[in-house]
């Protein structure tokens, strides 16, 4: 038999030349070669040639380039590096796993970098100081799997790579990199951003159920998909990746689901987003780092909490691998290349004979300190198990025993048929698709026109306050018919704020009353200089505050966070149903309706959800958020309540 005309996978390790392995799907292996170029930004990743021909790259990149948006991190300076591939050969399955070493890599001095007690120390931190403290409504902290290593690094990673093909099921990328100091082998299960023929995907992945020993069984999932802890964590991931898309799909995106994710260890909830873009996929890649399943919301804030939170750098943790390759047929205006980018978790990095597997658990509102530590041993072990570096489960990966036909016994070496999905149990489906009965319909339906825009012709100017819900208000604004933009609210002027038709303030975090902060001032500014102008303002949640205050109205924190609550609310003789994420409210004594010129739209308890009067209205709630089923609706009502002319 004739032998491959490429050098086997061992030939390739031994000759030092920088490879990667990446299967996404049962029956083919990936197999890229070439060199290795690190660059400074993401924009500097070479996709052509001097000669300015297309050419797949696969580049790994680290958290660190969120510096790039602006965003803090502990900066380590993990190289953004890029293999730019001479060569591309696809290997059936069987033949790859033949090449690869099966012999376990040993390990030694293996543990967590962060004690359990001390890691739930930092849960009750970050949920007490950061979401009760209102600066965002969850955050993903991280600890670290260690372990020295003495086997070459090339081995180790080809050894990891077929126990992952052969122990993990349900990954969106198996993958082994090897480049120059530096190994990555991981299963990821969640897809960050794809592009392709100008549809961009992105696919947040929360809530983690950890099988229990044996398997996962449909009785066992049933609990874990009707706890509202769970439920709620993936509505607010959803609700921050919209805001990405928003950023870079003209249609604001769509979103389908949800679908369960199952691993060998654990199973997940998920949606898929979709939208169109033109833009360049790295830039679609920037304007969406990274994945809130693995920093928080809101993102800028989430990245100064982790920073507080986290004392070492994350490398390439929740960071992404992206793959451009070139497009075969090119319409005119569209970009030279498609984009396929998963985040960079279940991952473990080899470099300098130690190996580093980091976990995270996503900590909200309602999370329990010790449940957030047995989530980062679920995460940690399904690598460390399907690499056989802990005992796997063994009674989940046994054959399956099934009677003949001829009252004989099938082999047990024979190959198991494919587990059962969970998902295809009609009960769990049914659960799953109940969720949607709480969503927005504006997000899970087409976003085509309706009829005329209402307001055509018209015009907006949204400050933003450090939340990226402003790319999301700003679509169904436009969606309104306005023509709306953007601006951060240390770069907007007086003169935009003057000259706004519509100014809408926008949402942040923090602490409405804190005037040390330059951002909680300059908003301030904002909303009392339009105020003083009487010309249209809308103010939603940290503006909505501190409008309130202008009027002699209390600001207060709340006992409890509304981090991610959907509430039925009365505003102004509607009832709506609407997404809530404020950590402090405007509150009035129990039975005001009125503070000056401001007409007040309160519950019993005096909290006060929304504010109107001659040329202004605002909203404590999120009306863009995907919790919000009446948003809308409610919105159209106060932006014709702004707009309406004052009389004297």
């Amino acid at each position: 038999m004739t032998g491959p005309a490429h050098p086997s996978l061992r030939e390739i390790a031994d000759r030092g030349i920088p490879f990667a392995l990446i299967a996404r799907d049962d029956t083919t292996v990936e197999l890229l070669t070439g060199d290795v170029v690190d660059v400074d930004l993401l924009a500097d990743i070479p996709l052509t040639d001097a000669a300015g021909t297309p050419r797949e790259v696969l580049a790994l990149v680290p958290f660190r380039q969120v510096r790039e948006r602006g965003f803090e991190c502990h900066d380590d300076g993990a190289p953004l590096r890029c293999l730019i591939v001479a060569e591309r050969t696809a290997l059936p399955r069987d033949e790859a796993l033949a090449q690869l070493p099966a012999e376990p890599v040993a390990l030694q001095d293996a543990g967590f970098d962060i004690a359990d007690e001390e890691y739930a120390g930092i849960v009750r931190r970050v949920i007490a100081d950061e979401i009760g403290r209102g600066e965002g409504a969850n955050f993903v902290i991280r600890r670290d799997f260690t372990a020295g290593v003495s086997t070459d690094a090339a081995t180790a990673a080809l050894t990891w790579f077929r126990a992952l093909l052969e122990h993990e099921r349900g990954a969106y990328w198996t993958f082994a990199i090897v480049t120059p100091g530096h190994v990555a082998v991981g299963a990821s299960p969640e897809a960050h951003v794809s592009a392709r023929d100008g549809v961009v995907t992105m696919n947040p992945i929360s809530g983690t159920f950890r099988h229990p020993a044996g398997g996962a069984t449909a009785e066992t999932l049933t609990e874990f998909l009707r706890s509202t802890k769970e439920t709620e964590e993936l509505f607010m991931v959803v609700d921050e990746e919209l805001k990405m898309m928003s950023a870079v799909c003209s249609d604001g995106g769509r979103i389908t689901g949800p679908h369960l994710k199952e691993m060998s260890r654990l199973t997940h909830t998920e949606y898929v987003l979709r939208g169109r873009s033109r833009l360049d996929p790295r830039d679609i890649l920037r304007e969406t780092m990274f994945a809130p399943t693995v920093t928080g919301s809101p993102m800028q804030n989430a990245c100064t909490v982790i920073t507080r939170h986290e004392t070492t750098p994350r490398g390439y943790y929740s960071g992404v691998a992206a793959l451009f390759t070139p497009r075969l047929t090119l319409a005119a205006g569209e970009a030279t290349h498609d984009l396929d980018a998963p985040i960079l978790i279940r991952t473990a990095y080899l470099q300098d004979g130690r190996l580093r597997v980091p976990v995270g658990a996503t900590l909200v509102r309602h999370s329990d300190p010790y449940g957030e530590v047995g989530e980062t041993h679920g995460k940690a072990a399904g690598v460390l198990g399907a690499i056989g570096a802990v005992p796997r489960d063994a009674v989940a990966e046994a054959a399956v025993v099934v009677p003949a036909p001829d009252g004989d016994v099938i082999d047990e070496d024979a190959p198991a048929p494919a587990p059962r999905r969970l998902a295809d149990d009609p009960a769990i489906a049914e659960l799953l698709a109940s969720r949607n009965g709480r969503l927005a319909e504006f997000w899970l339906n087409p976003q085509g026109s309706d009829g005329p825009a209402p307001y055509a012709g018209r015009s907006a100017l949204v400050v933003d306050a450090e939340d990226r819900f402003t790319t999301m208000l700003a679509h169904q604004l436009r969606h309104l018919g306005l023509d709306v933009r953007i601006a951060p609210w240390d770069e907007v002027t007086d003169a935009q704020i003057d000259d706004a038709e519509l100014l809408v303030s926008g949402p942040g975090p923090g602490d409405p009353r804190d005037e040390s902060s330059p951002r909680i001032r300059r908003m301030r500014e904002v909303v009392a200089r339009r105020r003083e102008s009487g010309r249209p303002i809308l103010a939603v949640c940290l503006s909505h505050q501190i409008l309130a205050d202008t009027f002699g109205v209390d600001l207060a924190p709340l006992d409890a966070p509304h981090q991610g609550l959907q509430k039925s609310v009365d505003v102004f003789g509607m009832p709506a149903s609407i997404g809530f994420y404020n950590t402090f409210t405007a509150r009035v004594p129990a039975g005001t309706t009125r503070a000056g010129e401001a007409e007040i739209a309160a519950d019993a308890s005096g909290d006060v959800y929304a504010l109107r009067g001659p040329g202004f209205a605002s909203v404590q709630g999120h009306l863009e958020s995907i919790l919000s089923r009446d948003g809308m609706t409610t919105l159209q009502r106060l932006v014709e309540q702004a707009l309406a002319p004052v009389t004297a």
